[in-house]
């Protein structure tokens, strides 16, 4: 009888320890794709968000090269020239668009440089 005992707890012991094993098998595989759903969340999210800034920085971009054109076709090319540093470090869209309005309809380039010191 004793040894049916000692058999039957061990036949529960592995019981027990096949159940503890498959629940921290079950554990480890859900951190691991846990984990690489995260990462693939991760890269997805950082990709869109490059592409949205990489899309407003080039919006960005092609307003500055319209204003300077835009003074280079309406004034001296060289005297427009000196905005171009002003104009390039402008990331504000509302302001581009501005700037672009006065480079259209101001009559001199004295007239743009009052609109570019004035702040937004």
């Amino acid at each position: 009888m004793d040894a049916i005992m000692r058999e039957s707890s061990f036949a529960q012991y592995l019981k027990e320890l096949g159940v503890k094993q498959g629940i921290e098998q079950g554990i480890e595989q859900g951190i691991e794709q846990g984990i690489e759903q995260g990462i693939e969340q991760g890269i997805e999210q950082g990709i869109e968000q490059g592409i949205e800034q990489g899309i407003e920085q080039g919006i960005e971009q092609g307003i500055q090269e319209s204003i300077r054109e835009a003074l280079a076709v309406r004034f001296d090319a060289g005297v427009a020239g000196q905005f171009a540093d002003r104009i390039a470090v402008i990331d504000d869209l509302q302001r581009l668009k501005q700037l672009l309005h006065a480079a259209v309809q101001v009559n001199n380039l004295a007239a743009f440089q009052r609109v570019l010191d004035a702040e937004a």
